[in-house]
């Protein structure tokens, strides 16, 4: 799921927990802002206790970690995790920063935010509110808890923490977790072992054919969607498996365009599929429209694997007639390829079971501003029901989930149904699709042959096509991308095409590819990169802090 344009309309979720938390501790920090317009003073209201302090002194804690003196009644809540959240910055490019409030507050979670942000701060109203957030994001190196504060236009600014402590501190918790996790997988999942790694060739290099590109479009008149999809061949002969390229939500067919490439340089056939009903086009309609409600139907997220499933119906018959494809599409041993929304796409034909039962109750009692954008997505599915669904394709012999969307969608065993091998890729920072509840506890559940490949550092877009231009609300979420993640699209070029060639008769020749000292081999102090086939003994307890 490319969450790019999720964002746009979402962008509530991703700060607004960071606001309710930090203006819950009343924390706010001033950069080049007038004096008579800032803030300069809290009043702290936590049930019968109040108190004021100075915003110099608070300051001075977000730096310290020495509490004011007026503030050490509070030392039992305002933890060394709490200091450390102060100081978090939403980083928000101020040239989007007015379309930004303007979007969200047309929209009823917007209106829910501006709300809570109410309750929050006594007195305040809608119109100072909306104020306060766009100074803060056009005045400030990105949105914090401090800087929202500190452009709140009185001088004195009350805050009612009775509630909204809880909701810090538990975002604190989990922030703190996801960085924890990432140092911890990175020193239990390395390889100690002196000797580089040696081969005789790289997968992850160009292979030697010649790439042709066609793009075909199908209509699926049972279902009313138009399908593109765009395949990626050579002259080889020989049938390599196909392998079918499932974008994200907001995406289109172009975004692993590098991956399809590659693929096909090394003989595989790609069929780069576009779902019209979650795509770059669909979902910038739905966003213009300004009902953000329909941004994606809750079939989508049956209509997904349909989709593919329907591609390869299309596609075995194009096998069989003259023409460039003839021979050249594997459909009866294909492997799928997806990244976030498609990493659940994968999932889905590869066997997982969908099971929504405790999405429904998740989405309908526990969800918040603070989750993820991907927890968000997911619970567009809870209008489908209760009821366990199929969309397994016996065609889809493995799969690759990248970033993948997965949360409570196959409830606590759907996944435990896939037999046939799987590798998912997560990265530890991002904050799209956390990674232990959308990639890490997931794979544990996982049955068959599997691989679980983690970059440490790594973001939601890390492993997208530099080429490739999305949404300008990318600017939104700090993803690192180009240049200094060009060493995992590296790894998923060799790793992808090891794993995808495991279906064939060179399955030992490329066995070595799929192993902790290659990916290894890819790693740089800025973005480390471990993979293994099963967690350590000491990880598994971390499992236990998924948020229910």
């Amino acid at each position: 799921m490319q969450f790019q344009l999720l964002v746009r309309n979402r962008r509530k979720i991703a700060f607004a927990h960071k606001l309710l938390c930090s203006l819950s501790l009343a924390f706010g920090l001033g950069v080049g802002m007038p004096s008579t317009l800032a803030a300069q003073r809290v009043i702290i209201r936590l049930g019968p206790f109040e108190q004021s302090v100075a915003i110099a002194d608070l300051e001075k804690y977000a730096k310290t970690g020495k509490l004011p003196e007026k503030l050490e009644i509070l030392s039992s809540v305002l933890s060394p995790e709490v200091q450390k959240l102060l100081t978090r910055r939403l980083q928000v490019d101020p040239a989007v920063a007015d379309k930004f409030i303007a979007d969200l507050v047309r929209t009823p979670e917007g209106k829910q935010l501006i709300a809570s942000l109410g309750v929050a701060i006594p007195g305040s109203t809608v119109e100072s509110l909306q104020g306060t957030l766009n100074i803060a994001l056009r005045q400030f190196n990105g949105l914090s808890a401090l800087g929202f504060l500190r452009a709140y236009p009185q001088s004195d600014v009350t805050v009612d923490a009775t509630s909204a402590i809880g909701l810090a501190v538990e975002f604190s918790a989990n922030r703190l977790q996801s960085q924890a996790l990432g140092v911890l997988l990175e020193r239990e999942l390395a390889v100690n072992n002196n000797i580089p790694f040696r081969a005789t060739f790289d997968p992850a290099a160009r292979g030697k054919e010649t790439v042709q590109l066609q793009t075909l479009t199908f209509t699926d008149r049972q279902r009313n969607r138009i399908i593109p999809v765009d395949i990626y061949s050579s002259r080889v002969e020989a049938q390599a498996p196909l392998v079918v390229i499932s974008h994200g939500f907001g995406a289109n067919r172009k975004f692993s365009e590098y991956l399809a490439r590659h693929l096909a340089s090394h003989g595989v056939t790609v069929a780069a599929i576009e779902h019209p009903g979650s795509n770059l086009t669909s979902v910038n309609s739905a966003s213009a429209s300004g009902n953000l409600a329909s941004l994606m139907p809750a079939s989508e997220f049956l209509d997904r694997p349909k989709d593919v499933t329907f591609l390869l119906n299309e596609l075995a018959k194009l096998n069989t007639q003259p023409g460039q494809l003839q021979g050249k599409l594997n459909t009866e041993k294909v492997t799928v390829i997806g990244h976030s929304l498609g990493g659940y796409t994968a999932l889905a034909l590869v066997g997982g079971e969908l099971d929504l039962k405790d999405l429904r109750q998740y989405c309908q009692n526990s969800l918040t501003f603070g989750e993820s954008p991907g927890d968000w997505l997911q619970c567009t599915a809870a209008p489908l029901g209760d009821k366990k669904i199929q969309l397994k394709d016996e065609r889809v012999k493995s799969a690759i989930a990248l970033n993948p969307l997965v949360g409570k969608l196959f409830g606590k065993n759907g996944l435990s149904k896939i037999t046939n091998p799987v590798l998912i890729l997560s990265g530890t920072e991002d904050s799209l699709t956390p990674a232990l509840n959308h990639q890490i506890q997931p794979f544990t559940q996982l049955r068959g042959t599997k691989y679980l490949l983690t970059a440490i550092g790594g973001t939601h877009l890390s492993i997208s096509d530099p080429a490739y231009v999305g949404s300008a609300a990318t600017s939104i979420v700090k993803e690192r991308r180009g240049v200094e993640t060009e060493p995992l699209r590296q790894l998923i070029r060799g790793v992808s095409l090891a794993f995808t060639l495991q279906l064939t008769p060179e399955a030992r020749i490329y066995q070595p590819f799929l192993t902790s000292a290659y990916a290894q081999s890819f790693s740089t102090p800025q973005l480390p990169l471990r993979l293994v086939s099963e967690l350590p003994a000491n990880i598994k307890p971390w499992l236990e802090f998924v948020v229910k």
